[in-house]
């Protein structure tokens, strides 16, 4: 028997569940295909030492109301914690450095701090504080450039190094001298852009940061849950909406209608919401062009490992959040989180240290290919030689994500926005979404799901 619903959305990911929340919201009837057996995609949190503790992002983004405002409809708002600290260090020179608090994404915004930090020689302050006084030089004609050139030609190589590209590159596990600063450090692009007649980065990056204040909102908050409860949220108001276990083979039309294969359900709209190399065949029959570019979209693996370890078994003082590894450092570690540290209320038992250990990124698949036992050998080195720890951890958790990080090269916005337009040509019920489209955030990827929502609705559903 053939179920029809307004709305099938493919993927239970943040973003899945998310398109089909605004389809609810707007009256529609809505279901949701899972191929895993639990919803939530990324957004895992799981039993650890003794407390609920997150697989993958541990905090959304605060200052940008989509997550937010979705965490507010959910009823969650009383639920939301922000972190204990937002100090953080740079592991550098064979110390660990704290980050000046004064930066935009790694862009200083207080040079005589930044000098005080020990985070760049003399030479590089004095190369950042050329920015000030530079004469405009963003390529004429180019809306989007890497990470990596915006911060060379303004600040120097140094800034590029050892501030911003641990920061940035932490975000996407990737390359900022291959990633497009539009889509992997929207606040660099906007304070590029931010007045024409100053060319100053750093100038532009005090004002957004004056800007932000303005909010009295914290940076980064999450549910007291983890992120897991985010995703749990959405798919406990969605009920029977969602089914896991349910993989799509395929997705095709009967006259009018979309025909979701195996499922025996027929749509009047369809939101695909999984990565692009998953949504790349399923839109192949409809919009070869749409695939191809979809197919093409390079990611990063990256494994996160957890450990309880003895407090008493730790050098430093962990009075931070974590710290961030620069790549020229030759390490394994990518960054650390101090979880006892970053968030009090998972600190249940002053004698353990709760760490999130992060592995991999483009260019390197070690985090994906190294076995278990030397992924966690070659991580406790690392964190030996950086904070000190010399004691074995009683517990540990490998969590390995496999090409799970969109790696968004210089122009992808242009290339989204134009595959948008061809599908909506060729095919005006379906969408496509996800981290890969706009941003890997959670608030990005919510706002991107409930778009095109609300676009493949706005066809069938009078609103």
């Amino acid at each position: 028997m053939t179920t029809h619903v307004d709305l099938a959305v493919v993927g239970g990911g943040i973003s899945g569940l998310a398109a089909a929340w605004e389809g609810r919201r707007r009256g529609a009837s809505v279901a949701v295909f899972e191929a895993e057996r639990r919803p939530g995609g990324k957004l895992q949190t799981s039993p650890f030492a003794g407390v609920g503790l997150d697989e993958s992002a541990d905090a959304f983004l605060a200052r940008v109301p989509e997550a937010v405002d979705l965490c507010h409809e959910l009823g969650l708002e009383t639920e939301l914690v922000s972190p204990g600290t937002g100090s953080a260090y740079v592991w550098l020179d064979g110390a660990l450095r704290r980050l000046p608090p004064d930066q935009l994404l790694g862009v200083p915004t207080d040079l005589d701090a930044l000098a005080a930090s020990g985070l760049l020689s003399d030479a590089g302050v004095e190369r950042a504080r050329q920015d000030l006084t530079l004469p405009d030089d963003r390529p004429a004609g180019a809306p989007d450039e890497s990470v990596g050139d915006l911060i060379r030609r303004r600040l120097g190589d140094e800034v590029l190094d050892r501030l911003v590209a641990p920061l940035v590159g932490s975000i996407y596990a990737g390359d900022c001298d291959r990633m497009s600063v539009q889509v992997a450090a929207t606040q660099l692009a906007a304070a590029r852009d931010h007045d024409p007649s100053d060319a100053s980065l750093i100038r532009a990056a005090r004002a957004l940061r004056a800007r932000a204040a303005e909010t009295e909102r914290p940076v980064f908050l999450a549910p007291t849950g983890g992120m897991g409860r985010l995703a749990g949220a959405l798919a406990d108001a969605l009920g029977d909406a969602v089914r896991t276990g349910a993989p799509m083979i395929a997705l095709g039309s009967e006259g009018s209608l979309w025909r979701i294969e195996p499922a025996g359900v027929t749509a009047d709209a369809v939101v695909v919401a999984t990565p692009a190399f998953v949504t790349a065949p399923l839109v192949s029959p409809v919009a070869p062009d749409v695939a191809a570019f979809l197919a093409g979209i390079e990611h990063a693996s990256v494994a996160l490992v957890a450990l309880a370890v003895p407090r008493d078994g730790i050098d430093h003082p962990l009075d931070g959040s974590g710290f961030l590894v620069p790549r020229s450092a030759g390490l394994l570690l990518t960054a650390c989180s101090w979880v006892s540290t970053k968030w009090p209320h998972l600190a249940v038992d002053p004698s353990t240290t709760l760490l999130r250990a992060s592995v991999g990124h483009d260019g390197d698949d070690r985090g994906r290919t190294l076995p278990d036992g030397a992924l966690v050998e070659q991580l406790l080195a690392d964190l030996g030689t950086t904070m000190g720890l010399h004691a074995a951890p009683d517990e540990v958790r490998i969590t390995r994500w496999p090409r799970s990080f969109p790696q968004p090269r210089p122009g992808h916005l242009a290339a989204v926005a134009a595959a948008e337009r061809s599908l909506a040509r060729q095919a005006p019920r379906l969408a496509v979404t996800g981290a890969w489209a706009r941003g890997v955030g959670v608030p990005a990827c919510i706002r991107e799901a409930r778009a095109a929502a609300r676009h493949v609705l706005g066809v069938t559903v009078d609103t």
